[in-house]
């Protein structure tokens, strides 16, 4: 199945291995046209997209700025009317101060009010900036695998197509991606085991290594609850437990 949403594809392509793809490819030089054709078309779409989306988000920030500035007022204006009637009932005048401290729990009940929109708004506006920033980092990073497969267009009619070459790979289908490391882990199987095929495979280099720093503490932290709970470990933190 392949990502449909923006953001998903930019996430795919962001981080597909370009160079992998294109020798683990039956024509090598459609599959590079072909991926030339989707980053720029995503490109484009990204950017088209950041930029709506961030427009949405400065109209979100602003109303979220006037719902924080409305409760501060009403605080305000509801501190006023309590101490006008802290004033007046030391003075004798119960009648009016109680008027006052009914001015105070409107204006109060007018600050709750506006606080309960700000905080409606926050989860929408993390949202938003969160899809912005990964829109936009995703954009460059596009970028420069565009530009190395722009990089490949010479060396590609001179290049044998390896043995046991995956077919076109679609990089914006996450389950073709695990597939490819179903099959790594056979051919790790078979060395290990003393009967691998000794022919060259693109998958030889797959996988050796974490694509990212960031988020290295979680992988290592859930690679620690496999091993101490297996199965279960994986249920706990599937992502359908995320969705209400």
């Amino acid at each position: 199945m392949t990502k449909r949403s923006i953001v998903g594809r930019v996430a795919q392509l962001a981080r597909a291995d370009v160079h992998a793809l294109l020798d683990e490819a039956e024509e090598p030089e459609r599959a590079r046209d072909r991926l030339v054709r989707d980053y720029a078309d995503t490109i484009g779409e990204a950017e088209r997209a950041a930029a709506r989306t961030a427009g949405d988000l400065r109209l979100l920030e602003a109303d979220h700025a006037e719902d924080v500035r409305a409760a501060a007022e009403w605080g305000r204006r509801a501190l006023a009317a309590s101490q006008e009637a802290d004033r007046l009932r030391a003075a004798g005048d119960a009648a009016d101060a109680d008027r006052f401290d009914d001015l105070a729990r409107v204006a109060l009940e007018r600050q709750l009010q506006a606080e309960t929109e700000a905080r409606a708004t926050a989860p929408a506006i993390a949202s938003q900036r969160e899809i912005v920033d990964r829109l936009r980092a995703g954009v460059e990073r596009m970028r420069s695998r565009l530009a190395e497969l722009r990089d490949r267009r010479d060396d590609l009619p001179a290049r044998t197509r390896l043995p046991h070459a995956a077919g076109n790979a679609d990089p914006m289908d996450p389950i073709s991606e695990v597939a490819r490391f179903e099959q790594k882990l056979r051919r790790e199987e078979e060395r290990v085991r003393g009967r691998r095929d000794p022919a060259a495979s693109p998958l030889d280099t797959r996988f050796e290594t974490l694509t990212g720093l960031e988020c290295r503490a979680e992988v290592e932290a859930r690679l620690a609850a496999l091993k101490a709970h297996g199965p279960a470990a994986l249920a706990a933190r599937s992502p359908q437990h995320d969705v209400p």
